[in-house]
């Protein structure tokens, strides 16, 4: 006998080890001699099976009671009454078994979904598909789902309770006949943004007869991605032209050759590697390339977690999700722009203490990944965001615009900005505290977005902005993002 939690522990553990080792070498055993594989065995040598248990309504004393009826009814002139009772229980007892045996052989729970990445209050179909993939029918099936948020089709009361405690259970019951396939859809929506988890799910099933039940839980996991939600800048009182300055110049210093402008006249100061030769063979007299200034302009968003000066007073989690939407928004707009855009942030990884970095880029994927980053950032702050900014700093190109989006400014963020302005950055200061920015902060380019401005009102919702960030995310596999 176990004398502690611990050994508790241990004991469990090492008995699922065993059946999984057990159940691979029960698959060997069938691939070798060519007998068919038991997905049970499937399963479990994944590791997939966390739990089984059987429970019974049946009493041990009915096996004896039942001999004793045979043996009675024997001994009374074979008594018809009593021998029928005796073997109908017998009966009973050894079909109940075998069926409860087999009841969830060959049972397999799938869920699919329209899409796997959405933003805040859009729907996602899922869809179960439930096999039974044996000819012995099951006459109840029953699967519990364990989900974040309860499905659209249950009550109001069902899904308050969901969103406060973030966790729903999801019952399914079946009738399937041998070699039944199964579907049921349900729709659901999350209100914030986050990494949401659906999963374990258990399944229960027994006999016709109810006397004994099945049960085993399975590791099946599935992760669902809400977006930040964007707005255009427009909405948040920031200028839609050239929020962050003037990021044109005469002669770009940090070109990109993905895109050409124009093809001019060679000039003794052009770079020989810059020559477009097809132009030279074509107009006879050497012709350099002209790219487009702006393609060379790199942006990095930096996101302050901290919603208060010192980060043992708690957090405000209405403005951190304020400032979150506001990063996602300006990293949206320096992707319409087709900037080198990277998004940091001294908000944990949900389950680790690494910050989040998502390095500038111009890949076709990029805004998914920022948005990806912003929606797991947690309100766990890793370090100061101002030594989060010397520190990354280095590895920006030269020219690069560092936009520092936060809710609380204090001495040390300015510090850090002016050093970085003078150090020749240029460096852009967002606020969402109650108070306007100090106008102490030098040439710095500094907004202020108070609580009351258009995009942050309780209801609204921007379908422009969610439109223009859906047109440059690449949607991959069976996941489509659809235009509300």
């Amino acid at each position: 006998m176990t004398d502690s939690i611990h050994d508790i522990y241990l004991v469990a553990r090492g008995t699922q080890q065993e059946d999984r080792k057990a159940a691979r070498r029960r698959l060997m055993r069938a691939a070798m001699s060519g007998q068919a594989i038991s997905m049970d065995d499937v399963y479990k040598a994944r590791g997939l099976v966390v739990e089984e248990r059987e429970n019974s309504i049946f009493s041990d004393a009915w096996i004896p009671l039942a001999i004793l009826f045979v043996i009675v009814g024997l001994a009374f002139d074979r008594n018809p009454a009593l021998l029928a009772l005796g073997f109908t229980l017998l009966l009973i007892v050894g079909v109940s078994t075998a069926w409860k045996n087999l009841s969830l052989l060959g049972v397999s729970y799938e869920r699919t979904f329209d899409r796997t990445r959405v933003f805040p209050g859009e729907p996602i179909k899922m869809t179960l598909t439930v096999r039974n993939d044996k000819a012995l029918p099951l006459t109840w099936l029953q699967f519990r789902d364990e989900m974040p948020v309860a499905p659209e089709s249950e009550t109001i009361i069902s899904q308050t309770a969901s969103e406060i405690t973030g966790r729903y259970t999801l019952y399914s019951t079946f009738s399937l006949a041998g070699r039944e396939k199964s579907y049921r859809d349900a729709v659901i929506s999350f209100p914030t943004r986050g990494y949401y988890e659906i999963g374990p799910v258990t399944y229960e099933s027994g006999d016709i007869f109810t006397l004994f039940t099945r049960m085993r839980e399975h590791r099946y996991l599935d992760t669902l991605v809400v977006y930040p939600q964007i707005w255009p800048l427009a909405e948040l009182g920031l200028p839609a032209k050239e929020p962050f300055g003037d990021v044109k110049v005469n002669r770009s210093l940090f070109t990109d050759p993905i895109l050409t402008q124009s093809i001019r006249d060679y000039q003794p100061q052009d770079r020989f590697r810059d020559v477009h030769w097809k132009a030279t063979a074509r107009r006879g007299s050497l012709q350099t390339k002209v790219y487009d200034p702006s393609t060379g302009m790199t942006m990095a968003v930096f996101l302050n977690v901290a919603t208060f000066p010192k980060h043992w007073m708690g957090f405000n989690p209405e403005l951190l999700e304020r400032a979150v939407s506001v990063a996602a928004s300006i990293a949206n707009f320096g992707v319409q722009q087709k900037w080198a855009v990277g998004v940091y942030a001294n908000g944990s990884v949900p389950g680790s203490d690494q910050p989040i970095r998502v390095p500038p880029s111009r890949s076709p994927e990029q805004l998914a990944h920022v948005l990806e980053g912003l929606a797991a950032v947690t309100e766990f702050a890793t370090a100061s965001v101002e030594k989060m900014m010397v520190r990354e700093s280095p590895g920006l190109p030269w020219a690069a615009t560092i936009v520092l989006v936060t809710a609380v400014v204090t001495d040390e963020i300015m510090v850090a900005l002016i050093r970085l302005k003078e150090a020749g950055r240029r460096v852009v200061l967002i606020s969402l505290a109650d108070d306007p920015p100090p106008h102490n902060l030098g040439r710095i380019l500094a907004y202020h977005i108070p609580a009351n401005v258009p995009a942050f009102q309780a209801g609204h919702r921007s379908a422009t902005a969610t439109e223009a960030a859906l047109s440059a995310i690449p949607t991959p596999e069976p996941v489509q993002l659809e235009l509300v």
